[in-house]
């Protein structure tokens, strides 16, 4: 058999393709109660089979009832005061029979359950659930250089720290336990093996894949609070009430005790129409002065755009090299509605009468 000709059913029919399987169902809280992300009842699950398995005495068809016996008693010791649990764990241990027929699947089921879903469940806890440790650091070392001018650049790196920072992180932890993994079942076939290892770097990235899912889309809005933070600005509560579809990541107020509002993002893209939504009586009426946006990336701003959101009392901080900052300060129609973005700071403070 060579590697271009495996025939799928050796992969199917092969016991240690339930690896992969119990893996998923063992982390499945929408439809089994994601009883494997509790690594003190998966590992008290294990030691009971192991020593049902390490019986001389007793049969193979024995250990299977009992093994089956013991995993029933201890999930519903575990969870008899979780009703809201109860059908989900009651389907797991359904399902889990259906798959454990012999005694080899409840090896596998051990193996999976200590030398897959344990470690993943470890490993994870060392991967950050948000990237600002990784961009904090880098943006501290460009403010304390370059002050107001290091603005542009430290919301474009923002991102881009955070990300690669994370998935550093991320590679670190899947070739340590990938590794580990690997020597632990240096007993098994190569084929086998090679089952094994694919399924636990196949579920090792799923679940990596949902926890960059939770990191994604707050970066943004952290660099907001960050250098308000970092250059001592107080950040103000959201206006009571106001519902008009514009994305603000913070509110600050003026000494007039009117509020401006703070987007930070590397473009505008389509969102321009959600952001003209707000008239300027709707601002007025939430005693808002205006609307800031410190962009990036700002090629897709038109002059269309920048006329018509600057009408709405919107301003837009843009790159101090942009070239449609330039553009935009030398035509009489939009030059109020643009300023530089190491200006940000002390426009802030210059409202708040610092």
């Amino acid at each position: 058999m060579t590697i271009k000709n495996i025939d799928p059913s050796i992969v199917l029919e092969n016991p240690w393709r339930n690896a992969y399987w119990f893996s998923r169902m063992l982390i499945n809280n929408d439809k089994y109660g994601a009883i494997g992300k509790e690594n003190r009842l998966l590992l008290n699950i294990c030691e009971t089979l192991k020593v049902i398995l390490d019986d001389k005495i007793i049969s193979d068809d024995d250990k299977m009832i009992i093994c089956k016996s013991g995993i029933k008693d201890i999930l519903q010791h575990r969870f008899s005061r979780q009703s809201s649990r109860t059908e989900r764990i009651n389907l797991f241990y359904e399902d889990l029979l259906g798959k454990i027929e012999t005694v080899d699947d409840i090896k596998v089921f051990i193996i999976t359950s200590e030398y897959f879903v344990v470690p993943i469940n470890n490993a994870l806890k060392d991967i950050p659930n948000n990237d600002r440790e990784f961009t904090e650091s880098v943006a501290k070392v460009y403010l304390d250089k370059l002050g107001e001018k290091a603005l542009a650049t430290v919301i474009n790196i923002w991102d881009d720290a955070g990300v690669e920072g994370c998935l550093n992180a991320e590679r670190t932890a899947v070739v340590r336990e990938y590794r580990s993994l690997k020597n632990q079942i240096d007993f098994l076939p190569t084929f086998d093996a090679d089952i094994v290892l694919t399924a636990f770097i196949q579920e090792f990235e799923r679940r990596l894949g949902q926890k960059r899912k939770g990191r994604a889309g707050g970066s943004l809005e952290d660099v907001t609070e960050y250098l308000l933070r970092y250059f001592n600005i107080k950040a103000e509560s959201k206006p009571e009430h106001f519902q008009a579809d514009i994305e603000i990541d913070k509110w600050v107020k003026c000494s007039d005790k009117w509020l401006i509002g703070i987007s930070c993002k590397r473009t505008l893209r389509e969102r321009w129409k959600q952001v003209s939504s707000a008239s300027a009586e709707i601002l007025s009426k939430h005693k808002i002065k205006e609307i800031w946006h410190l962009i990036t990336y700002d090629e897709d701003l038109s002059d269309d755009k920048l006329t018509l959101l600057g009408g709405l009392r919107h301003i837009f901080y843009l790159r101090d090299d942009s070239r449609k900052l330039k553009h935009a300060l030398e035509h009489i129609g939009m030059k109020d509605y643009v300023r530089p973005m190491s200006n940000f700071i002390n426009d802030i403070k210059r409202e708040q009468g610092i």
